[in-house]
């Protein structure tokens, strides 16, 4: 298994979790909860493939699908709907911080793979971030987190130019993609935590 299916199935189950506790949070029939979930899930990674030009993961190979489905159910089971004030809570800000990370790379790694210079690296690794929980939110008519939450695009597109910055220097491994995601992990839960923002015009 490649990194870039790694990190796409990584991504898929985190997102999967951070759309249902978002579903549960908006109280949300069952069926607006799965709905929530494949959106997370795989609203992201859709609008990646089509700009790369690429057959959609989640078009060719029945994983995804079985995934959102299964992590869906396993939510059920361990009572994660029973979590209240979710945004402040550990399981919905660590889920979303490893789908954001997630996506982050596989968006700039098909980016690299296809030949994007920089600037394409950088936003397709921010668009496979943030497209799926930016499409949930508007069919839930929620402001999207990312014109508003607490450096959450910034960390995209950081990994993003790390990312570009190992291909250039060819540097590209899986140490130093692990190395990527746990910084950018960090970089997420730290910004997270103490409540770093982007400015804003008063």
């Amino acid at each position: 298994m490649s990194a870039l299916e790694i990190a796409d199935i990584i991504g898929i189950i985190s997102f999967a979790v951070s759309g249902f506790l978002i579903a549960v949070h908006m109280k949300l029939d069952i069926l607006g909860i799965f709905i929530s979930a494949f959106l997370t899930a795989f609203g992201g990674g859709l609008i990646r493939d089509i700009i790369a030009n690429q057959k959609p993961f989640i078009f060719t190979d029945t994983l995804p699908f079985t995934l959102v489905i299964i992590t869906v159910i396993l939510s059920i089971i361990f009572k994660l709907h029973k979590i209240t004030d979710l945004e402040g809570k550990k399981a919905f800000v660590l889920t979303d911080t490893i789908g954001l990370v997630s996506f982050s790379i596989s968006g700039a790694m098909i980016a690299h793979d296809v030949g994007f210079n920089v600037v394409g690296v950088v936003l397709l690794a921010l668009l496979t971030a943030v497209g799926g929980g930016t499409l949930r939110d508007i069919v839930i008519n929620r402001i999207p987190a990312v014109l508003v939450s607490d450096f959450y695009g910034a960390v995209a597109i950081i990994i993003g130019l790390i990312i570009y910055i190992l291909d250039c220097l060819e540097w590209i491994n899986y140490i130093n993609l692990l190395i990527t995601f746990a910084f950018g992990i960090a970089l997420r839960l730290h910004a997270y935590y103490e409540k770093w923002h982007l400015p804003k015009l008063s």
